[in-house]
């Protein structure tokens, strides 16, 4: 599962080319993952993750609230950071 947290203004959970769930996160981690926020967002994964994504999805949540540092790489694209986390 990839988590990107960059500078747009809205989150969004959808699968990629090949099947992978990706979640598109706004704003700077951990501050922005409030508990409305991370409700919204459990919402929206609902919808697109299967149960086994969604435990991990919580788990990573949970890390990143935390302050924990999943495995990441920072990319800037148009002057935008965009910082990429992912299951190790």
């Amino acid at each position: 599962m990839l988590v990107v947290s960059g500078a747009s203004t809205s989150n969004a959970v959808v699968r990629g080319r090949s099947g992978e769930s990706v979640v598109l996160l706004s704003g700077e981690l951990p501050e922005v993952l409030t508990e409305r926020s991370v409700a919204e967002l459990l919402d929206l994964a609902a919808a697109v993750l299967t149960g086994e994504e969604m435990a991990m999805f919580r788990d990573c949540l949970r890390a990143l609230r935390r302050g924990e540092r999943l495995g990441h790489r920072r990319v800037e694209v148009g002057g935008a950071v965009l910082t990429i986390y992912h299951e190790s």
